[in-house]
């Protein structure tokens, strides 16, 4: 029988320098809109297309990681169906 590998999980530091470079770089762009010297309506425009973009890059991950996840689920079940096949083979049957 196969033997699946279990994904590994991410260590605590790399969950911290995920969230610590996301929370600098929203803050600093947060920041950097807010003390431009522009008009308001420039600064809101500037601010929601910050905001599109980071919820489109939020769905665009997950959206690849699903796709990602679920092609290795068909990946398994294909597997597991040529083990099937293989397991029930036997070359000198006679047809």
């Amino acid at each position: 029988m196969a033997k699946f590998n279990a994904p590994q999980a991410h260590s605590s530091a790399w969950i911290f320098q995920a969230w610590a470079s996301f929370t600098i770089a929203s803050s600093a762009m947060a920041v950097g809109i807010l003390y431009l010297p522009v008009d308001g309506w420039v600064k809101g425009y500037l601010g929601m297309g910050y905001l599109f973009s980071m919820g489109s890059t939020i769905s665009l991950s997950k959206t690849v990681r699903d796709m990602h996840e679920s092609n290795k689920v068909m990946s398994r079940v294909d597997e597991a169906k040529l083990e099937k096949l293989l397991a029930e083979y036997d070359p000198f049957k006679a047809k």
